[in-house]
């Protein structure tokens, strides 16, 4: 679009009434039109006369300048104010007028004849005017209306081109099918944490987006080389981002499309290419891809590997900050992996469901397994069609589910995989009612038979397909899974050996075809007691309580303390230990400092200032507050293997916070890490709490004590 029309575009958008000088301007003529109308009529009927030097003059001459001023300023108002003022001009003669009129009749003065005649053509004046810029403003929408379509047309075309170049590189990449779009997402993520309007999150999203443009130019047989590349071919496969560069170079209307093309190679220690530039020197649109595509890098399957998981990732990502990436964007990104409770940034398969298959054609059992569909408290609907092979039909075939745990969301049979993966399997459901216990404590099976039964049996024999609807929820410890293939409802209830681990559902059968796949989740979480328990709760809080309730965190921030008040002085004395299934340096308690209207986490006004954890990580709030957060370590600090197994293990940890009006000072010492976090209020809120919570652990026995009453 040309300057002069986005210029057009703007001035058009304006609301002239917003204008504090047209306010003023409006109102001041409001006030001279008020003053000469009420002065015309008084002094017409006056016959008194004033002095000009030595000349003498009536009075009521001066009465044709005023009102002659009074109609310039109607004009004006008109002109200047458009509809607006063309209906207050109007109403102000339509006042006007009968006044001058009843003036005239009963002063019996023909002196102000002039004046109704003058008023008379105002209205006309005004009424040409008013018709005039109705047709300038009509020219005007008209005009703007093409301008926005063709604005909207040149965005439809720019996307669309920028769509067909991320496919033309899909084309090429078998191994990296889908990555471009995943970049530009993740990096949309990271702007919009970064505090980015929506202008700038576009701009990163289609930069993001075409980073890779450069593949085009690289030879087919080295992109999709099986196998580790040799120097040379590395050194070819190093070009895409020059060449990428002189492909978007040439788009003067986005000049910022070539800069994340050619840099997001560039390390923040200067180590990087094609132009070794160095932290800050790096164009910053190109530090948020960097991190983006390394994310997409780790997580998705490439020739040579399979896909890391997420955990692993944000470890990557944290050792790494400061050296091969910006380490204030890397810390974005790590919150956001936080975020990411259910693992949805990730490479996903052509179709979710059936593991990038249309259908699943299962001839051994388990010999083909979709990949996991994650069970929460948030009911998953999942419906599908089953053809049984007819040579092999028995009446005991059905589908089945594996359920099971894992990093990646997949089933695996391999020891490595296993381990890598922290693979867990719970069991396995039929269908038709049959299941097999491993890791689950237990597994209850009832089954009901279904109103329209006959009918649905009649539809089965007819089609030789089996239509099933399936329901499955988790709380806690426990799920639950109804299966309903209209003659039959089975119901499973599973006892599961924590809170903690997730639970997939990997869909599978035997001699079969499995197709029509389609999921659905529910918005509602169900209710705490919704799935009958059939085994006692699981629990790690069972230990002594302090001055507040005890505290079982079984995922990253499930659950929290209530907020305390902040005071000088105020300490927090609590015994953490981790949960079984903790493995990680982030597995340990965490304190946030935040506001809400009824003192709680995510309440009711809810504003985060602070997320401090004891390994020595922080997460500040969203532009209300600043921190400064120093880290070191004592004699008493080993390695953090060691620091996770005293996690394990279970200590007694103190908190002490100092206050001074807006700025909050947090300390401790844990297994030899020292924090000391300064928190900074900037919104002039005086109501800050603190609360306990974490990431797989547990918290008992927390005592408040000291503080002083603000």
């Amino acid at each position: 679009m040309k300057e002069e029309d986005a210029g057009f575009l703007e001035r058009s958008e304006t609301t002239e009434y917003k204008n504090k000088k047209s306010i003023v301007l409006f109102v001041c003529l409001l006030l001279l039109y008020g003053i000469a109308s009420v002065f015309t009529p008084v002094v017409s009927r006056s016959a008194v006369t004033i002095m000009l030097g030595e000349s003498r003059m009536p009075i009521s001459a001066f009465t044709g300048v005023i009102s002659s001023l009074a109609n310039i300023c109607i004009i004006f108002i008109v002109v200047y104010f458009g509809k607006q003022g063309f209906v207050t001009a109007l109403t102000l003669i339509a006042v006007q007028f009968p006044l001058l009129i009843i003036s005239l009749i009963a002063g019996k003065n023909l002196n102000g004849i002039p004046g109704v005649f003058v008023n008379l053509l105002t209205i006309v004046a005004i009424v040409l005017i008013y018709k005039r810029n109705k047709k300038i403003e009509s020219f005007q929408t008209i005009k703007l209306s093409y301008l926005k379509d063709q604005q909207k047309y040149s965005q439809r075309l720019f996307e669309q081109t920028a769509t067909a170049l991320v496919n033309a590189i899909d084309a090429k990449d078998t191994y990296s099918r889908g990555h471009s779009v995943r970049v530009a997402e993740y990096s949309r993520k990271i702007a919009e944490a970064m505090g980015k309007d929506e202008d700038e999150c576009y701009k990163i999203y289609y930069t993001a987006l075409l980073h890779d443009v450069g593949k085009i130019g690289i030879s087919d047989d080295i992109i999709n080389k099986k196998g580790k590349l040799t120097d040379e071919e590395y050194e070819v496969i190093k070009s895409h981002p020059v060449l990428g560069y002189q492909i978007l170079n040439g788009i003067s209307e986005y000049p910022y499309l070539s800069i994340g093309a050619h840099h997001h190679h560039e390390r923040y220690d200067g180590k990087g290419y094609p132009d070794k530039l160095k932290g800050d020197d790096i164009p910053e649109i190109a530090r948020i891809i960097a991190v983006a595509d390394a994310y997409d890098a780790m997580t998705s399957t490439r020739s040579y590997r399979k896909a890391i998981s997420q955990q692993h990732v944000r470890e990557e990502i944290v050792k790494n900050a400061g050296t091969q990436f910006d380490p204030n964007i890397a810390k974005i990104m790590q919150h956001i992996i936080d975020l990411d409770t259910e693992f949805e940034m990730k490479e996903r398969d052509t179709v979710q469901e059936l593991d990038g298959k249309n259908e699943l054609n299962c001839v051994k059992y388990r010999s083909e397994i979709s990949e996991g569909i994650l069970i929460t408290p948030y009911p998953s609907s999942i419906e599908l069609d089953y053809i049984s092979e007819e040579k092999h039909v028995k009446k005991t075939d059905a589908p089945s589910f594996v359920l099971f745990d894992s990093l990646d969301g997949r089933v695996h049979t391999d020891d490595i995989m296993i381990r890598e993966m922290n693979y867990f399997e719970y069991g396995e459901i039929s269908f038709c009612g049959k299941h097999v216990c491993h890791g689950a404590r237990k597994i209850h099976t009832n089954s009901i038979p279904s109103e329209d039964g006959s009918g649905a049996r009649r539809r089965q024999q007819m089609t030789g397909v089996k239509h099933y609807v399936v329901d499955a929820m988790r709380q806690k410890d426990h799920a639950l899974i109804t299966i309903d293939d209209g003659t039959k409802v089975i119901e499973f209830i599973i006892a599961l050996p924590d809170n903690t681990r997730y639970l997939y559902l990997g869909l599978t059968g035997e001699n079969c075809i499995i197709n029509n796949v389609k999921i659905s989740k529910s918005e509602t979480r169900i209710a705490k007691d919704a799935i009958p328990r059939i085994a006692e709760e699981v629990t790690f809080i069972d230990g002594p309580q302090g001055d507040i309730p005890n505290v079982q965190i079984d995922g990253y921030r499930s659950d929290a303390t209530d907020g305390i008040p902040i005071t000088d002085g105020l300490q927090v004395r609590f015994h953490t230990k981790s949960l079984p299934t903790a493995r990680l340096i982030w597995h340990c308690p965490y304190v946030s400092i935040f506001t809400s209207k009824d003192r709680k986490v995510n309440g009711e006004g809810y504003r985060e200032y602070a997320l401090i954890r004891l390994d020595g990580e922080n997460w500040h709030g969203e532009g209300n507050a600043e921190n400064k957060l120093v880290v070191n370590r004592s004699d008493a600090f080993v390695n953090w293997d060691v620091w996770k197994k005293e996690n394990k293990e279970g200590f007694e940890c103190l908190v002490t916070f100092e206050r001074h009006d807006n700025v909050v000072i947090i300390k401790t010492e844990n297994q030899g890490v020292i924090l000391k976090n300064t928190t900074t209020v900037l919104d002039g809120n005086t109501e800050i709490f603190f609360s306990l919570s974490g990431d797989q652990c547990a918290l008992t026995n927390i005592r408040i004590s000291g503080g002083k009453e603000e």
